[in-house]
């Protein structure tokens, strides 16, 4: 038995130290993974030589600064994770294993008025057929994150009331998603999903303060404070939709007047267009329209942009982030609506947060939720069952 405070003991936390680095980044050299643990270079060659020898990680050349040097990753047989997104009109989900590598990924559309347990049923079909697509053991299934596009309370796991997919309201995702899988199934919110996918992999990547905002059928944000997603003690942190641009603007699904969803969620900003481009209109179509010139649909798609502005500029003002990505089918317009996003930046946030901050499309598009859904189930899952069966039973002690 080890003995809090003994070598074998600070052995094992400085083992789990470094695998705990290495699973949440993917892959680091050496040398990061000491930036990143604050051990020594000696203790980590030590420990990734052990890990290396236990088949916990793998170790193949790189180059760093124009130095050779060793990327360190956990082994791709150690186990996969699977991301599972819910959105207002589909279904998509990945496979990945613990060195960020996506194995097997496939979308299907989704009926918005099926019921909660034909979702979860599509849902739990789609992951068993990816799995086997794979060919990984069923065992290895290390643990699942699930997104859905609506408000999860912390304490109980309960979806709350959710115009988006109506009749999924009172729900608790992880735990019907658990029965099905037999699996630990850890959910959040789609933006903050798309925070955290588009932090690891995408136009996040390298920074530690961030807000990705999706708009889409509603208006969301998630947000990244010193690396981690803060979600507020009701798991409601991040509602910019509902920041009130106008008291007596048109009235939102949340009650009040006026909201910046009011502006720039799918379900308001299509009926301006409607009457000149037809009913079909969807907010892909007004990009690739937009795009192509159309002086409507670039006017929106403006307007649109210099809302959003206006509350990124009160983000700015709170919280200071030095970055800002848009995802969603609105991130396509590009510079359409970046230019005007930064235009009211510019004109309502302090200038000195205005001016440390960086307005970025997303680079991952729609799949930006499904990645977020696999570094949440990374992110949640223990490093000590990485290390049983793969080391002897009594470590070598050195620090």
């Amino acid at each position: 038995m080890e003995t809090p405070g003994s070598q074998s003991s600070l052995h094992r936390a400085n083992l789990e130290r470094v695998v705990r680095a290495v699973r949440l980044a993917g892959s680091l050299t050496q040398a990061e993974i000491a930036r990143t643990t604050g051990l020594s270079a000696a203790t980590v060659s030590n420990i990734v030589r052990e890990l290396k020898d236990g088949g916990t990680v793998e170790v193949t050349p790189t180059s760093a600064g124009g130095r050779r040097a060793r990327s360190v990753s956990l082994s791709g047989d150690a186990g996969i994770v699977i991301g599972v997104d819910f959105g207002h009109t589909h279904l998509r989900v990945a496979v990945g294993n613990l060195a960020h590598q996506v194995l097997a990924e496939e979308a299907e559309p989704l009926d918005v008025d099926a019921s909660a347990d034909q979702g979860f049923d599509r849902a739990e079909q789609l992951v068993e057929r990816l799995i086997a697509a794979t060919g990984v053991d069923r065992t290895k299934v290390a643990g699942v994150g699930l997104g859905v596009p609506g408000p999860i309370d912390v304490e109980s796991g309960t979806l709350g009331s959710t115009a988006i997919l109506p009749g999924w309201g009172g729900t608790k995702p992880a735990e019907e998603l658990r029965e099905r899988l037999g699996v630990p199934v850890h959910v959040d919110n789609d933006a903050n999903l798309g925070a955290l996918g588009e932090l690891v992999w995408g136009s996040g990547k390298g920074v530690r303060d961030l807000a990705y905002i999706k708009v889409a059928s509603g208006v969301g944000a998630g947000l990244v404070i010193d690396g981690t997603i803060y979600r507020g003690p009701g798991g409601t942190a991040g509602e910019i939709g509902h920041i009130t641009l106008d008291e007596s603007g048109p009235v939102c699904r949340c009650g009040n007047r006026g909201c910046l969803e009011t502006f720039a969620a799918a379900r308001y900003v299509l009926p301006l267009l409607q009457p000149s481009h037809g009913t079909d209109l969807t907010m892909e179509g007004v990009v690739r329209l937009a795009r192509d010139g159309d002086p409507g649909c670039r006017r929106v798609i403006a307007d649109v942009g210099r809302h959003i502005g206006s509350g990124v500029a009160n983000l700015c003002n709170l919280l200071n982030p030095s970055r800002v990505v848009l995802g969603g089918d609105l991130a396509e317009a590009g510079e359409l609506v970046l230019g005007p996003i930064r235009e009211s930046v510019g004109r309502y946030a302090i200038p000195s947060a205005a001016r440390q901050l960086s307005v970025l499309p997303g680079a991952l598009g729609g799949r930006a939720e499904v990645l977020g859904a696999l570094a949440l189930a990374l992110s949640e899952m223990g490093d000590s069952t990485l290390l049983e069966g793969a080391l002897p039973v009594a470590a070598p002690a050195f620090t």
